[in-house]
């Protein structure tokens, strides 16, 4: 017993030998890896500062040719693009400048040139000389009622047949769209046309100024890509909700389509408040219903014809000429739509943009 007490020891005795070499062992391998790791560490840190200092090295061995012909041709780009706009906006802006100067100047003084942007001799005879002209005023009345009549309900029967003809669900939506394609490019003629508004009962009329323009093709297809790009999940949860298509179209789609509303909008209120050709042909021998547009166009063909005329005498003694009274008469027409646009600007720039992009 004592034997194998002793040779159980002795076992013993190896075994937690072994264990504190092996232990020992491993402690070494362990320091050792420790090592390793640390010395990777400091050699790839040590490269990466080599590489930082090689890369700064060749950042500064770059020619200072090449730096200093990109900064000249941004400069030179620059440079052009601002002179191109300066240029640009002078050609654009001079000639209303121009009018706007002989408006304000003294019609007599006007005769003898060299009003450029600012008047010489200031007066506001040639203004009153044109809201004295009971035509004017009658057609700016008229010019007035079309733009807002016109543009409303050409706005509304647009946005109702574009949010038709975008349901996907609607069978003849192509077949449609298709046909109102086809009317931007072929029409019947000038004279068809008017016999369609004569056996209508349109001319001599206020209402030839808006049934005619209240569908328009493009306006249709403008809108119709702008309700076509909103998710369908909007009609889905408000048909789960109980909404009908009326419904649908005025308290989802129509909120959501003001950008693209406000650029039609301003398409057709300078279409209509432009608009002179249809006064001329289908509501000429009606005063009532004459324009400021048609107005202003036969005061500039009648400008060459009243150099001996009396109302040229009577005129000239009040300081008033046709070129100074046509200049007023140009700026009081196109004033309103200036005036509009600055308001309508920003939804009119996105409305043109979204639409254009296919997902």
């Amino acid at each position: 017993m004592y034997c194998l007490g002793r040779r159980e020891w002795k076992f013993e005795k190896m075994s937690l030998l072994n264990i504190e070499l092996i232990s020992a062992s491993q402690l070494a391998e362990n320091a050792q890896l420790v090592e390793y790791v640390q010395l990777a560490e400091y050699v790839q840190g040590a490269e990466l500062e080599r590489g930082r200092g090689v890369i700064m090295k060749q950042k500064k061995a770059i020619p200072r040719l090449y730096k200093s012909h990109t900064s000249f041709s941004n400069v030179l780009f620059t440079v052009c693009n601002t002179l191109f706009m300066i240029a640009f906006v002078v050609i654009t802006l001079y000639p209303v400048l121009n009018t706007l100067a002989i408006s304000f100047n003294n019609g007599t003084d006007a005769l003898r040139g060299g009003i450029y942007l600012w008047p010489r001799k200031w007066s506001l005879q040639n203004y009153i000389t044109v809201l004295q002209k009971n035509s004017l005023v009658t057609g700016a009345y008229i010019s007035v009622a079309r733009t807002v009549i016109g543009t409303l309900t050409s706005l509304a029967a647009n946005a109702l047949l574009a949010f038709i003809v975008s349901r996907k669900r609607f069978l003849f939506r192509r077949e449609l769209s298709l046909f109102w394609v086809i009317t931007m490019y072929v029409n019947g003629g000038l004279i068809p046309v008017f016999l369609v508004y004569k056996g209508l009962n349109l001319t001599n009329s206020f209402w030839v100024y808006i049934i005619p323009g209240m569908v328009s093709a493009f306006n249709m297809l403008v809108l119709r890509t702008y309700m076509g790009g909103l998710p369908d999940s909007l009609e889905e949860s408000a048909q789960l909700d109980g909404a009908g298509y009326m419904t649908i179209f005025i308290k989802i789609i129509s909120p959501l389509c003001k950008p693209v509303y406000a650029t039609v909008a301003l398409f057709v209120a300078v279409g209509q408040w432009n608009s002179w050709f249809d006064a001329m042909l289908y509501n000429r021998m009606s005063d009532q219903y004459t324009t400021l547009q048609y107005e202003l166009m036969k005061l500039l063909s009648s400008v060459t014809n009243q150099s001996a005329s009396v109302e040229t005498m009577k005129n000239a003694a009040a300081s008033v000429t046709p070129a100074s009274t046509r200049a007023a008469a140009t700026i009081v027409t196109m004033l309103p739509i200036v005036c509009l646009y600055p308001f309508l600007q920003r939804y009119f720039v996105t409305g043109l943009t979204i639409g254009g992009v296919k997902e």
